[in-house]
């Protein structure tokens, strides 16, 4: 189809990349100038993960930074896109029956404005977040993925935010560039491989992939967000890696293009 738009998921690492200039903020960049300006962006991040299905009503989202003991600048950061309320009524029809709450209390957290931050810097496409209901298991996201899809025939870019690889216990702090742990960097390497072989029960079912995918995997919150837009995933469409790499060891930064 030819106005269909790409789903993306990007590995978004540490907040101070919002604020870099290195490969992972680089990569995103290009990826905001290589795609078509979509009318709306709906995020799942992984840091809007709560008890309920959720989306943000706001006119105006606040910009929310939600971590601690970085510096000040960080702080200062805003990321004044405009909300839709159109969008978000819109995504809570697709979602029907499944209850999703029209939520004004939520904004924009990291997990959404340190990449878009870089792929769309002029903050002037509307952005809608989509929260993840911590209650329900994997394949309950990605079949709310797949109701989704037919937002990529509206204009609408769909960005699943978290890291397949996020194990901070096991994060090398103060050594960002160490290589990846050998169990990182095979369950990175398999996640590719099924992506690219269309088998997306074993990505949904991932706790069932082993040793490596309990230890890259310890809480599903970064993980999730894949499987949204795994979901929105057609037939013949073709599977990129437009931004790799890892942080601190047990960070994957791999970003996975969809169309």
């Amino acid at each position: 189809m030819k106005n269909l738009m790409p789903a993306l998921f990007l590995g978004h690492g540490n907040p101070m990349n919002a604020l870099a200039k290195n490969e992972f903020s680089n990569g995103w960049e290009a990826i905001g100038k290589s795609i078509p300006r979509p009318k709306a962006v709906l995020a799942v991040s992984a840091h809007w993960y709560v008890p309920f299905c959720g989306v943000t009503a706001n006119l105006k989202p606040r910009t929310i930074h939600d971590f601690g003991g970085f510096p000040r600048e960080l702080y200062q950061v805003e990321y004044p896109a405009p909300g839709s309320p159109e969008l978000a009524e819109r995504v809570k029809n697709l979602l029907a029956p499944v209850a999703v709450k029209m939520d004004e209390t939520w904004g924009l957290d990291h997990g959404t404005w340190s990449v878009l931050k870089h792929v769309f810097p002029d903050a002037d496409i509307p952005v809608v977040q989509l929260s993840m209901d911590e209650t329900q298991p994997p394949p309950f996201h990605y079949e709310l993925g797949k109701k989704l899809a037919a937002l990529r025939e509206e204009g609408v870019l769909v960005v699943g935010s978290g890291n397949i690889v996020h194990n901070l216990a096991a994060y090398a702090w103060g050594e960002r560039e160490v290589p990846a742990f050998d169990w990182a960097a095979r369950f990175e390497e398999r996640v590719r491989k099924l992506l690219l072989a269309g088998d997306d029960a074993a990505l949904v079912h991932y706790p069932s992939l082993g040793r490596d995918a309990l230890l890259s995997a310890p809480t599903p919150d970064h993980y999730l967000p894949l499987l949204y837009v795994l979901g929105l995933r057609r037939k013949n469409d073709p599977v990129t890696f437009p931004v790799q790499g890892f942080e601190g060891g047990s960070l994957s930064m791999l970003a996975v293009k969809i169309g």
